[in-house]
C-alpha cells in the first residue's frame, strides 16, 4: 500500500513532499541548504572585550571573567539579583579582596588591594531565583570593570520536545521525526547520539553520520554529504538511504565540486 503525498512545511518555510512506505521522502526545498550544516550545536558570533563583559552562565556553572586591579569591579544579573557571596577569608594582607553587595539592585561590588598577590579572585554567588555560580575572574587592569551575567537557560530554553503519536500513521511519524531532526528539537521516546562518526568515502561523495535519533521502532540519521569529485553531482536517494529505509529527505541535493548538504534519513529500528 503507498499513502498519497503529503506536503511538509519545515520552520524554514520551504516545502518538502514526502512519499512514505515503498516510496522515499522526495526533498524539493533549497532553502533548506541556508540553514547550513551546523548540526547537534549552534554557533555564536564572537564578541570583542570592551570594558564590560556579557556572560551566558549556567547553574551550577563556571563564570570567567576579567576585575579591575586598580578600580572597582561591579557585577550584575540579568532578571536577578545576588543574596549572599561565599569566599575564603584568610585574614592575611595581600590574599584578600572586598565585596560589597549593593541591596537595591542586587549586584557586587568588588575590590582588590594593592599589595594583592594572585592573578585572579574566586568566589560562589547564589542568586534570588536559586542560581548558584562559580565565579574566576582574571586581575588586570587600571579601569573599572562591569560584567553582566544572563542565565543561558532563561534565555535560550530548551526546545519543546516533539511528540510522535503511537496511534498515527507511518507517514505522519515519519514526517515528525524529519521535522524535528531538522529543528535540533529533541523527541518523546527517541535517545539522541550527537557523537559524530568518521566520515567514509561513498564513490564521488564523502558521507558523515552527525546525529542519531534512535527509539524501538524507528531510527532518524543525520548526514553530512559532501562532493568530494571535481564535477557537480546530482545526489541520489537510494544511494543515501539504502534499501529499506522508511524515508529520506536532501536538503540540496545537487552539489558543486567540494560542497556539501545535509540529507534526513528514517529507516526501522536496528538498521
Amino acid at each position: 500500500m503507498t499513502f498519497s503525498v503529503s506536503t511538509l512545511c519545515l520552520a524554514s518555510g520551504a516545502p518538502l513532499l514526502f512519499r512514505i512506505d515503498s516510496h522515499l521522502v522526495r526533498g524539493l526545498g533549497a532553502a533548506l541548504f541556508t540553514v547550513g550544516l551546523v548540526l547537534g550545536g549552534f554557533v555564536m558570533a564572537a564578541t570583542p572585550a570592551f570594558a564590560d563583559e556579557s556572560i551566558l552562565a549556567v547553574d551550577n556553572g563556571e563564570v570567567r571573567c576579567r576585575a579591575s586591579k586598580a578600580d572597582l569591579t561591579r557585577i550584575s544579573l540579568k532578571d536577578d539579583r545576588f543574596v549572599s557571596v561565599s569566599r575564603v577569608q584568610t585574614g592575611v594582607e595581600g590574599q584578600d579582596f572586598s565585596i560589597v553587595h549593593e541591596p537595591t539592585r542586587g549586584d557586587i561590588y568588588i575590590s582588590v588591594p594593592e599589595a594583592y598577590s594572585k592573578p585572579n579572585i574566586s568566589f560562589f554567588g547564589t542568586t534570588q531565583k536559586g542560581l548558584v555560580y562559580k565565579f574566576d575572574c582574571q586581575i588586570g587592569g587600571d579601569s573599572a570593570v562591569q560584567v553582566f551575567v544572563a542565565n543561558a537557560d532563561i534565555e535560550n530554553p530548551s526546545a519543546k520536545p516533539e511528540v510522535l503519536t503511537a496511534s498515527g500513521s507511518l507517514q505522519d511519524r515519519a514526517v515528525g521525526l524529519v521535522r524535528a531532526m531538522f529543528e535540533q528539537r529533541p523527541v518523546t521516546g527517541f535517545e539522541i547520539r550527537d557523537a559524530a562518526r568518521a566520515p567514509v568515502n561513498v564513490g564521488d561523495m564523502k558521507v558523515q553520520l552527525i546525529t542519531e535519533y534512535r527509539s524501538p521502532t524507528m531510527t532518524g540519521k543525520v548526514l553530512r554529504i559532501e562532493n568530494t569529485s571535481a564535477s557537480p553531482i546530482a545526489l541520489r536517494e537510494e544511494l543515501i538511504a539504502g534499501d529499506g529505509a522508511i524515508a529520506v529527505t536532501i536538503s540540496n541535493p545537487n552539489l558543486a565540486s567540494g560542497q556539501a548538504t545535509a540529507a534526513y534519513v528514517v529507516v526501522p529500528a536496528g538498521r
